[in-house]
């Protein structure tokens, strides 16, 4: 049973042991608040399918590398109760859905995306 948990759950224990200081994006409203703050720092956004078990070792493998701190605000998205949001992210930042999915964004426009097996936290700091 752990197993299963382990590949496809996030558990609150997840939440507690990462370096990453996620702020979920939840509505519409929090894009908007998510593009004004790119125009002072650079926004990473982690799109991430809760059922997917490559998701899941993506994150898992990404919130060990992570070492970005305050370089970056970083924003985390539920694609399984937030779809409209992916969707409206793909729409506004010109990017195809994925997940996992990695997108930065700089000045309001997307200055670097990834997914899958791409994601790497050394490549991002090219990007910030």
């Amino acid at each position: 049973m752990s197993l299963f948990k382990d590949v496809f759950g996030k558990s609150e224990q997840d939440d507690a042991s990462s370096k990453v200081a996620w702020r979920q994006l939840t509505d519409l409203g929090e894009l908007n608040v998510m593009v004004s703050e790119s125009a002072e720092k650079p926004v990473l956004l982690f799109k991430h399918s809760t059922r997917c078990a490559i998701s899941r070792m993506v994150l898992k493998q990404f919130e060990r590398d992570y070492n970005l701190d305050d370089a970056i605000i970083p924003y985390f998205l539920d694609l399984l109760q937030h779809r409209d949001i992916s969707n409206e992210i793909a729409n506004r930042f010109e990017v195809q859905h994925q997940s996992p999915q990695v997108i930065v964004i700089k000045e309001g426009k997307t200055v670097y995306n990834a997914s899958h097996e791409s994601i790497n936290v050394i490549i991002l700091k090219d990007f910030i």
